[in-house]
């Protein structure tokens, strides 16, 4: 039994490695996919006419914070615990989320094909338009313009800065009982989200983005960052929020369900 319980950690640790490669690999086809050609209304071009500019967060400055920071914690948390499943499944958890986040951020750019708030000066570097929109700017431009919807900083910023939020209130116990009425612990829980909130807003003050594909991306990358999350650890209110679901099940689910109950009991 012990060593068929082995090749099944096995085959699953191989599987969850493939699993985000073969992710890594698909977000990097669909960065280089045409998007869907929408048609633009006479009636809708003003949408789609504000000033070029460059980002405020650029990506330069962008990738290293999602794909490093997340990590950059984690490893501290294990440094400070050195609790190494801890540190394996904190890695599985965000890898996956920010896996699962790039592939479905650009499907549904690549549906969508909504054009971005300065499109029409990507399209006509000149500003010399034209009323069937064929396009005279550079085609790399032009591809990027068309995948508005959703917004990809948004939708990174709160899968990664998301989780880290989700994390450290785990570690702190920031939502149990041990955690109440301390604010500093929830300030370690709000300000992760708040700078993901901030990168998110500046993608309508540089006009690469409209209101809605804000807000759609914001949801959509916490939405996927918490469910990832929650694979992996338990719900933030259980006094066992700090320890990873492979840790607790290895105890025996009877020893876990007495403690529950036993905290339940002192919570009343």
């Amino acid at each position: 039994m012990t060593g068929l319980r082995g090749v099944n950690i096995s085959i699953g640790l191989w599987f969850d490695i493939f699993l985000r490669i073969f992710l890594a690999i698909l977000f990097v086809m669909l960065e280089k996919a045409e998007p869907f050609v929408r048609k633009i209304h006479d009636d809708e071009v003003w949408l789609y006419r504000n000033p070029k500019t460059d980002s405020y967060v650029p990506t330069t400055f962008l990738w290293p914070l999602v794909f490093i920071t997340p990590f950059v914690v984690i490893t501290l948390s294990f440094l400070r615990s050195g609790d190494k499943v801890d540190l394996h499944q904190g890695s599985l958890a965000v890898s996956l989320a920010l896996g699962f986040n790039g592939v479905i951020t650009d499907m549904i750019k690549l549906i969508v094909g909504r054009p971005r708030p300065d499109f029409f000066w990507r399209c006509f570097p000149n500003g010399e338009g034209n009323s069937d929109f064929l396009c005279t700017g550079n085609p790399a431009e032009i591809r990027d313009g068309r995948k508005s919807f959703p917004s990809g900083h948004s939708s990174f910023a709160f899968a990664s800065l998301g989780f880290i939020a989700l994390y450290l209130a785990g570690k702190f116990k920031t939502f149990g009982s041990t955690g109440k009425s301390h604010s500093w612990k929830l300030c370690a829980f709000i300000l992760p989200l708040a700078f993901a909130l901030a990168i998110a807003l500046s993608r309508t003050c540089d006009y690469h983005h409209h209101w809605q594909d804000v807000a759609v991306g914001s949801f959509l990358g916490l939405l996927i960052t918490y469910l990832c999350y929650r694979h992996y650890y338990p719900p933030l209110d259980c006094h066992m929020c700090h320890r990873p679901y492979s840790i607790l099940l290895s105890q025996g689910e009877p020893e876990v369900t007495r403690q529950k109950r036993e905290e339940d009991v002192k919570w009343i």
